[in-house]
């Protein structure tokens, strides 16, 4: 085997710009690969990450007439806080949410919104809750910066809510923008409203009522609830997943396209130096070689060009995978209008299993397509080899 390795790394030194051009295509293969693939696995960690922050926490309890997709639902999604969540509310562990359907009227115009009440001492999202404690001429709320740039609203504008109350009579008030802030999740801003739980209570004749609990540990066991649905983390990220799983097999197709290409170089390669090598392949027959090592040989000097492109693809391709995990992937485009969780720029995560998975791939499927045309030297006649003839 040592002997082997010897001749193959001397001839495909020997190939010269055959051998290098092979290389850098596999280099280039192994490179992109990885670097699609952490963009995907990037955006994974970051979606996630981010909808923890914002939106769903640890996880979560709905109202069991609560549907996210239906506003009209919320009219009747809201119930009594449990009493058994009640030592955790108090720890700041899980926070109650009530929503109500209401409308804005900025200048002049009639926008729905969703008014979402919530403790302003929460610390389990990232919401700039504090600021529902600033003492204003009417009712404290904050926006996303979404909602703002659709309705052309901005930091301490006065505008007019309307909503229903528990007994179904409309009544209006006036609320003050204390602040804007600006996520990665659209559905944490898009026509969302936030203003303190309390004073929501005292507006809806709800008091004590949620139509969300959100709880901070996601790997404590939770129990079923009565009146209410357990959406655990995943239940709550599946989304965020199956687009993934999506991008992933339309990325797949490019994986396909890479790959041919750089198999197709070696196949043509291969066949190209069993034609021109047949005196040198009967030499090796009449010095006692058995037609398995022979195949053996060309097969193992064929699939050393991945090994070769792996260090190739070293030299250029860790600084640039570093500087890409660094700088990170700016999207040429506005990610809020996907209407997913994405951040403008996404940061790629490159995990040891994700390279060693994309090497032992390429690395295979190498030496898969280097053995298919090597077994012809297996019909060889080793007396027409040594006069340059193929049978």
């Amino acid at each position: 085997m040592k002997t082997a390795l010897k001749l193959a790394y001397r001839n495909l030194v020997g190939a010269g710009l055959r051998t290098w051009l092979n290389v850098i295509v596999l280099s280039f293969s192994f490179v992109v690969i990885i670097w699609l693939k952490g963009i995907m696995m990037g955006w994974d960690y970051q979606a996630k990450s981010d909808m923890t922050d914002w939106q769903i926490g640890g996880g979560q309890y709905w109202h069991e007439q609560y549907d996210s997709f239906d506003p009209f639902t919320l009219s009747e999604s809201h119930a009594v806080i449990p009493e058994q969540f009640n030592k955790e509310i108090a720890l700041g562990d899980m926070v109650p949410m009530l929503m109500v359907q209401g409308t804005l009227y900025p200048q002049g115009r009639m926008q729905s919104v969703t008014i979402k009440g919530i403790d302003p001492h929460q610390n389990l999202f990232l919401l700039p809750t504090h600021r529902l404690d600033t003492v204003v001429d009417g009712i404290p709320a904050i926006i996303g910066l979404a909602t703002a740039q659709d309705m052309q609203l901005e930091k301490g504008d006065l505008v007019t809510l309307r909503w229903r109350d528990a007994n179904g009579t409309f009544d209006a008030t006036d609320i003050v923008v204390v602040d804007i802030f600006s996520s990665n999740v659209p559905a944490a801003e898009a026509s969302q409203v936030y203003i303190p739980l309390q004073t929501l209570w005292e507006m809806s004749d709800m008091e004590g009522e949620a139509t969300l609990l959100t709880f901070r540990d996601e790997d404590e066991e939770r129990a079923e609830v009565q009146g209410w649905v357990l959406k655990p983390k995943e239940v709550l990220t599946a989304s965020v997943d199956k687009i993934l799983k999506t991008k992933t097999a339309g990325q797949s197709v490019f994986y396909i396209i890479l790959l041919l290409l750089a198999m197709l170089a070696i196949f043509d390669t291969q066949v190209l130096s069993i034609f021109r090598r047949q005196k040198e392949i009967g030499t090796y027959i009449a010095l006692g070689y058995t037609r398995r090592e022979v195949v053996g040989l060309f097969t193992v000097e064929c699939a050393m060009h991945s090994i070769l492109a792996v260090l190739v693809g070293a030299l250029y391709g860790i600084p640039f995978l570093a500087w890409q995990a660094k700088a990170g992937w700016t999207i040429p485009m506005d990610a809020g209008d996907f209407g997913i969780a994405m951040a403008q720029t996404i940061y790629p995560v490159f995990s040891i299993g994700l390279i060693i998975s994309t090497v032992l791939i390429v690395v295979v499927v190498t030496t898969v397509v280097s053995y298919w045309p090597s077994r012809k030297i297996a019909k060889m006649n080793p007396t027409e080899a040594l006069r340059g003839r193929i049978q």
